[in-house]
């Protein structure tokens, strides 16, 4: 399986950590242990609202190539929502079996056409942003429809990437990761 993680100035770093840690675990713990993953952006490097900056180690490759992209929040997705250039470089995920995102990441997949006739759920201040691109809103932490999962605000990032262990890899395993992340969420 082939992740790829999109990153973008004005990221919360704790959309992209918190879901990080438990799917990297499905590799070193060897459930998943030909997961492989990219860390993917549409620029050289990545900086958050602080100034922690990050650079991905694939910048504007398509990202038909992959089995999953994960999107996380940020202040950021306010203003890539509308950014062409950006949303076409979403788009090359078309075909990408799991189209993911964390709290605000929903705004991403919605600009790119990800959430049309989908229920979703996003930061619970932007439900009235999301509205414009899916079919419903849900305040549930988690939403999946069909091929896209979406979660609530930015806490949500560790409740998802523990789901998408037990959805890759079987309630065993969620659990066994759960416990050595010591999470009782």
């Amino acid at each position: 399986m082939r992740v790829a993680y999109i990153i973008f100035d004005k990221i919360t770093w704790l959309d992209f950590f918190g879901i990080y840690d438990p799917i990297s675990r499905l590799k070193s713990m060897n459930y998943l242990p030909n997961l492989k993953w990219d860390i993917c952006a549409f620029t050289n490097t990545v900086v958050d609202s602080f100034g922690l900056e990050v650079r991905p180690n694939k910048i504007k490759n398509p990202l038909s190539d992959y089995d999953a992209i994960i999107i996380p929040g940020g202040l950021g997705t306010r203003t890539l929502q509308y950014d062409t250039d950006f949303i076409n470089w979403i788009k090359t995920a078309e075909n990408v079996k799991y189209k993911i995102s964390i709290c605000t990441g929903s705004l991403i997949l919605g600009a790119a056409g990800f959430l049309i006739d989908k229920q979703a759920t996003t930061n619970y201040q932007e439900y009235k942003a999301l509205e414009q691109y899916c079919q419903s809103i849900s305040t549930d932490r988690i939403v999946e429809d069909s091929n896209v999962i979406t979660s609530g605000a930015v806490s949500a990032s560790i409740d998802l990437g523990l789901y998408l262990c037990n959805k890759w890899s079987g309630h065993y395993a969620e659990q066994e990761i759960r416990k050595k992340m010591d999470y009782n969420g």
